[in-house]
């Protein structure tokens, strides 16, 4: 069997990266003196790198973020804007889904929050964690239809199951009681579950009882979200208007 044949045989059990690094091996002198043993390690370093790269992808697709390509590695950080990047790097590691604790991001119109909680996302996406992504807005509307056409409870698990659930703009607008009730029911089976949320909002946790009627039900969120929460704000410069200044 020549090396062609070998390489179409690994093609087609679906190791491309390992035969692609074979390949590359073998065409590379300043190998040649690498042990037979190192050059598989070398090999199968490279199609785990691919394959746990593909997965991430599809995790990140399965996510469906608004936007898909915020990461952690791009966010810019300003003298004058309050947002430290060894807390953004410490979350980026992941501990706080591990021990089922939560993240609550809160900051003015344009300042980069949605960027950021979606950042987080895809840093657990790469580390092997389920993530849905969500507006507020977008979660009532949702389970209103879900309600109408027989699939609530479908809907309610698919909130309920990911291991980060991140709920962007939250409060941006009045909820009547059926979804907030929704959304205490969400959060309440993730916090038995100790199952991880990020928040993104404008307004503070202690101005969330300006968005429900109902007090009894907005302490009940607080206490399930807050108690065991990291809390970022961040304040400075319009963050769209920065970028597109800098295109």
């Amino acid at each position: 069997m020549t090396f062609d044949d070998a390489y179409d045989k690994l093609v087609g059990f679906r190791v491309r990266g390992f035969a692609d690094k074979c390949k590359e091996i073998a065409e590379d002198p300043t190998l040649d003196g690498m042990g037979f043993l190192e050059k598989v390690a070398l090999a199968t370093e490279a199609e785990d790198i691919i394959r746990h790269d593909r997965c991430a992808e599809k995790r990140n697709k399965a996510a469906r973020f608004s936007n898909p390509m915020a990461c952690v590695e791009d966010i810019i950080y300003l003298p004058n804007r309050t947002l430290s990047k060894e807390t953004v790097a410490r979350l980026s590691g992941c501990e706080y889904i591990r021990n089922g604790h939560n993240v609550i991001v809160t900051s003015p119109t344009g300042a980069g929050k949605s960027y950021l909680v979606q950042a987080l996302g895809n840093a657990a996406c790469r580390r092997g964690h389920k993530v849905r992504y969500i507006r507020h807005a977008d979660f009532c509307r949702d389970l209103n239809v879900a309600r109408k056409t027989g699939d609530y409870y479908d809907h309610m698990e698919e909130f309920e199951d990911s291991h980060l659930l991140i709920l962007d703009d939250l409060f941006l607008e009045d909820s009547d009681m059926k979804n907030v009730t929704d959304l205490l029911e969400v959060i309440t089976h993730r916090a038995d579950a100790k199952a991880s949320i990020v928040i993104a909002s404008q307004l503070m946790p202690e101005q969330w009882h300006l968005r429900i009627d109902t007090k009894i039900i907005a302490d009940a969120l607080l206490d399930r979200l807050v108690h065991n929460s990291y809390t970022i704000e961040i304040d400075g410069p319009n963050m769209r208007e920065y970028c597109k200044s800098l295109a």
